[in-house]
């Protein structure tokens, strides 16, 4: 049933057509011909057959301007109406009345559909027509001036001054819709205080106008309390809307003290309206082009990384403040030449030092569109030298810590030689004190030159075997004594499995998560050490009740002389370097150890090996 009655309603379309009196004529967007009925063919002497599928040459050249118009008008929204000109194909030239509208597909605009009305061609028309093909050519020279000018502030001026030219206004006027209200802008013949005044869009003649539907209204009632009665003997106004991307965005007024406006005034304002708009949209664009230039100019000027651009030659065609001062070379220096440094490929990043000294950082990204190379670049000499004092750092004290540990245990080579002349008080205090000094040094010692081996990729690691409950329990045994405020308890799966791994790494990597359980966790509280199998590996985790790890230090703290600044850990010491040998012993075994809240406060660490039983015995050693 529903095909029986779209088919119905197709011929019934097609028989309105061909039967109607008006030439009917239907063009897509591109104004090409969809409909041309028989009444057309008899108007201009072209067939159906002929015209369909291209474009039809019946309008005059001298009015293509206001034919685009009108377009535009239509394609905003409404109908428009006007006496105008067409040619037949012999030549001759019409005098026609054309109402066109919009071609709607659903809500989209597919088309347009113009219906032309022949027109008597007395004198009196002929005179209006002629009055009128004068004024659209006005109209060209109008558009034309209104078009040449991009700075929005002018444009609303010609706008103004040209509706009082074309219009015969006696003043007329260029407002903006800002949200719920109007604000004059521009306004010719008009008192300049009137500019920035704002009105109420919902009161106002433009929020009627907006309401009907329609893109030009004449008013000539209630004038009384408008702004616009401070020209003397105003009687009517003629509004007409301007839109800038199919949204209403202002509207010209006309204002008429000496004599009333016509349908020809209205037909001019709904054109210039029409061209107003896109004035404006052009202005708009204009200005916010210049405005985006300025904003990347801006950046691009108080960037802190030096910034170059060079052209497609490879010529430096830009060069910003931050990079004169990295390099010490000004632009004028620069523009025009190669690049003082040697340039990266797109993606890649070059370290690269100057003769000055200074370590830069270079990044390049290349502009497909215009073949330009953007670069970035910026000062890591600090950091450099950072890295470079703290390589020498580890040398230097890992070798020199070697002397006073060596006359450490020197001494106690001579206590112990002259042992029966001393006291036993003075026996057992020196041997007490050298034992602490000689362990405290070397623990230290190792620390760091684990440190400088890790910070090498030179991991001291051998990958076997092991059992690691039989390392945790050694590790553990003991603990308990070392201070009276802290309850050690041990966690080991029955099922535990052997690691793969390095058991005297592995032996460091507990000893010091052990150790930083007591340390980080002054006031005493459990300490609890627990291992199990999971998926395909073996997890081992230390638990303490202690002062905890802020979340953003979780992976800070396993970086190289990292000393946390948050909470109560800073006041325990240290150079930093404890986790940061722990991580890289772990991984270069294929575990891992990460930082986390324990349930409750305080911190757990876990420590992930490799499940032995599950890996190849032809795994090469390392």
């Amino acid at each position: 049933m529903g095909d029986d009655r779209a088919s119905s309603d197709d011929e019934i379309a097609c028989a309105v057509l061909a039967s109607s009196p008006n030439a009917v004529i239907a063009l897509d967007r591109d104004q090409t011909v969809l409909v041309w009925n028989h009444a057309a063919e008899r108007l201009f002497g072209w067939s159906a057959e002929e015209m369909l599928g291209r474009r039809a040459p019946i309008v005059p050249g001298e009015l293509t301007a206001e034919h685009n118009a009108v377009l535009e008008r239509v394609r905003t929204g409404g109908q428009v109406s006007l006496r105008t000109k067409r040619l037949r194909r012999d030549g001759t030239v019409l005098d026609l009345r054309v109402d066109t509208s919009a071609l709607l597909t659903g809500s989209a605009v597919a088309g347009y559909v113009f219906v032309h009305h022949l027109t008597e061609a007395d004198e009196a028309a002929r005179n209006r027509m002629a009055r009128r093909a004068r004024l659209v050519r006005r109209l060209t020279d109008v558009v034309g001036d209104i078009n040449a000018e991009l700075e929005l502030p002018a444009v609303l001026d010609r706008i103004a001054a040209s509706l009082t030219e074309l219009t015969g206004a006696d003043a007329g006027g260029f407002v903006l819709i800002e949200d719920e209200r109007l604000r004059l802008v521009s306004a010719h013949q008009l008192p300049d205080s009137l500019k920035g005044v704002t009105a109420e869009l919902r009161t106002s003649l433009v929020g009627k106008l907006l309401r009907t539907g329609k893109t030009v209204m004449l008013e000539s009632q209630d004038l009384g309390d408008l702004v616009w009665t401070k020209l003397d003997g105003l009687h009517t106004i003629a509004l007409g809307l301007a839109a800038v991307g199919g949204r209403p965005y202002g509207a010209l007024y006309a204002l008429f003290a000496k004599h009333k406006p016509g349908h020809l005034e209205l037909e001019l304002l709904e054109l210039l309206a029409g061209h107003a708009g896109i004035a404006v949209g052009n202005a708009v664009a204009y200005q916010e082009a210049v405005r985006q230039r300025a904003h990347e100019r801006a950046v691009f000027d108080a960037s802190a990384d030096g910034i170059a651009v060079l052209d497609r030659a490879g010529r430096v065609s830009q060069w910003n403040p931050a990079a004169a001062e990295l390099t010490a070379m000004p632009v004028e220096d620069v523009l025009g030449g190669q690049l003082p440094f040697p340039l990266p490929s797109p993606g890649e990043k070059l370290t690269y030092q100057l003769e000055t000294g200074r370590w830069l950082d270079v990044v390049s990204a290349e502009i497909e569109e215009t073949g330009e190379v953007v670069i970035d670049f910026r000062d890591v000499t600090t950091a450099k030298e950072l890295e470079e004092a703290k390589d020498l750092f580890l040398a230097t004290t890992s070798h020199e810590l070697r002397t006073p540990i060596t006359i450490v245990r020197g001494f106690a080579s001579t206590l112990d030689s002259r042992w029966d002349k001393l006291t036993d008080t003075e026996r057992r205090a020196a041997v007490h004190t050298i034992a602490e000094r000689a362990r405290s040094l070397g623990q230290l010692m190792d620390h760091l030159l684990l440190g400088a081996r890790a910070g090498a990729d030179e991991p001291p690691v051998r990958i076997e075997a092991f059992d690691l409950a039989e390392r945790i329990h050694a590790a553990t045994l003991g603990l308990p004594v070392l201070s009276d405020r802290h309850r050690v308890e041990v966690a080991i799966s029955d099922a535990l499995p052997q690691v793969s791994g390095d058991a005297l790494a592995t032996d460091i990597i507990l000893g010091q998560l052990l150790e930083n359980a007591f340390k980080y966790s002054p006031k005493g509280g459990l300490i609890s050490v627990g291992a199990w199998p999971e998926e395909d590996a073996v997890v081992v985790v230390v638990d303490d009740e202690g002062v905890g790890i802020a979340a953003p230090d979780r992976e800070r703290v396993f970086e190289r002389f990292v000393q946390v600044d948050s909470g109560d850990r800073r006041r325990f010491g240290g150079v930093g370097l404890g986790l940061y040998i722990v991580r890289s012993l772990a991984r270069a075994q294929g575990g891992d150890v990460s930082a986390h809240p324990r349930p409750g406060g305080g911190t757990r660490m876990r420590l992930v090996l490799g499940n032995a039983s599950l890996i190849r015995s032809d795994t090469p050693m390392r």
